[in-house]
Order: structure tokens, then sequence, then C-alpha cells
């Protein structure tokens, strides 16, 4: 255990290093993401599904969607919602069994920015009031990972969505029946990104690798919609940031963001 902490000291202090110069360990200025490569359609028997590798980290993502019941104080809307899990070939660290702390996190933090910027129009998913509605379940699986998981994983989602096709159902006899040959995109209305910061002494990175997130002192990561608006934000680590690097950050993610969005739009195009 010593031998791995003075390692990991010792990649800090590299790290800081280089830093203090305006370079990173891998190249990269401190407000560029690692390249980013979007996969549709890898699971051809899902709604929509999306591969992305940033940089070394690699994610899956596959939508299902069906009739569901709706929740009792909101039958006039669809559902949506997000899952995460990680292979434990992904990482030495991860384990098989019931999902960690940080795997419940990275769930949460990937389905709030999507949920908040109202991507998917729920109010546009309902079969009949009350009684049936339209459920979109995006399910994200980590498969190699070499740092920030919460944006890999946040645009395969948004990818799968973007490409995904949902039938058409009608109530016959009570129950929901889907019209054939009447697929459809599902009614996007904006397209969110996130972007992840570490704060690794006092400096902020844009999209930390592995060794970087290993080194942060805290991190945050912020989402915006198609508008340029900030949705979400989710703060980690055990140190904070003051109120100056907040608004740094809140800069980074609008601009490095916009970029990422063309890219997913890109995406969403080859999937038409």
């Amino acid at each position: 255990m010593t031998s791995v902490s003075v390692i990991d000291e010792l990649k800090r202090a590299q790290i800081l290093e280089l830093l203090e110069q305006g370079k990173r360990v891998d190249g990269r200025a401190l407000d560029e993401p690692r390249k980013i490569c979007i996969e549709i359609d890898a699971i051809p028997k899902a709604n929509g599904s999306a591969r992305v590798y940033l940089g070394d980290t690699q994610v899956l993502c596959g939508v299902k969607i069906q009739p569901d019941k709706p929740f009792p104080d909101v039958g006039d809307k669809g559902m949506f919602m997000c899952t995460a899990e990680l292979l434990p070939l992904s990482h030495p660290t991860v384990e098989t069994g019931p999902p960690q702390a940080p795997v419940i996190e990275l769930a949460r933090v990937v389905d709030r920015g999507i949920r908040e910027s109202h991507m998917v129009d729920v109010s546009d998913l309902v079969i009949e009031k009350d009684k049936s509605v339209v459920g979109v379940f995006a399910d994200v699986v980590a498969i190699d990972y070499d740092g920030n998981l919460f944006d890999a994983c946040s645009y395969a989602a948004t990818a799968a969505l973007l490409t995904s096709k949902t039938p058409t159902w009608e109530m016959v006899d009570d129950q929901p029946s889907v019209v054939e040959g009447a697929d459809k995109p599902l009614p996007i209305t904006t397209i969110p990104v996130s972007v992840t910061m570490g704060k690794i002494g006092n400096y902020i990175v844009v999209d930390p690798n592995g060794d970087e997130w290993e080194s942060m002192d805290s991190r945050i990561t912020i989402t915006t919609d198609s508008d340029g608006n900030i949705v979400a934000l989710q703060k980690g680590g055990s140190d904070g940031f003051t109120q100056e690097e907040i608004n740094q950050c809140g800069d980074l993610s609008i601009k490095v963001g916009a970029k990422i969005r063309e890219q997913l739009k890109s995406s969403k195009q080859e999937g038409q």
C-alpha cells in the first residue's frame, strides 16, 4: 500500500510541475478535451444506441422504449430514466456486486443533466392520460475506464437518444398496441452537453484523464443546453472552488460544450 501511495504522489507532483508550465501529461491544453469518437447503432436490437470513446475511456449506451404505467402524480407525461454500470473488466479496482456510491452518483449526474435540460419532451410521450405512457430507458455501461466517466456516459446517452426511434402505440381494448410501420424519432427539444473539470492545486483542467482524475483535489460537472444555459451542476472531491473558479468553469462549460454539441449533431444526422 505504501508503494502505491508513493507512486500516486509522484504522479501528482509530475502533473503539477507540468501544469505550472501550462502543459498536461498527455500534451493537451488545459481547456482541451480528449478526442471524442461516437459510433451510433452499436446495439442493433436496441431502439437507439451509441458507443463513445473519450480518449481511452470507452462506454456503451442502449435505449429501450416501451409502454409503461405513469407515475400517479404525472399521468400526462412519459418517463425517462438513465442507469449506469461499470464492468469489472473496465478497471482493476471495479468489482462485481451491488453498485457502489460512485456508480450511483454517475447515473444520477448523467440522468439529471439530460432530464433538467428537457431534452426529451416527455409530455409528447403519452398514449392515454393517466393510463399508459411511453417509458424511455437509457442504460450506460463503462467498458474501459481512463478517467471522466461523467462526460463519456453523458455523450453516449445523448447520442443514443438523438438517434432513437420509438414505436407508436394506440389503446386497443384498454391496452397499448403497436401501430405497425409508424416508428418515429423521439421528441427532442435540445442537446445537453456536460463538461467535467478537475481542480489540481490551483489549476483547472477540462476532461481529466485517468492520472489527472486520481490527482484531483475536486471536480465539477456542468451541463448546458443548446442555448448555452446551465441546466445542471455537480461538485465532488474534498476541496472547494472559489467564486472566480466557478465562473471560469461556467464559461468553459459553455465554450467547450458548444464544440462537442456540433459533434453530437453530426452523429444525429448519421442516424437519420
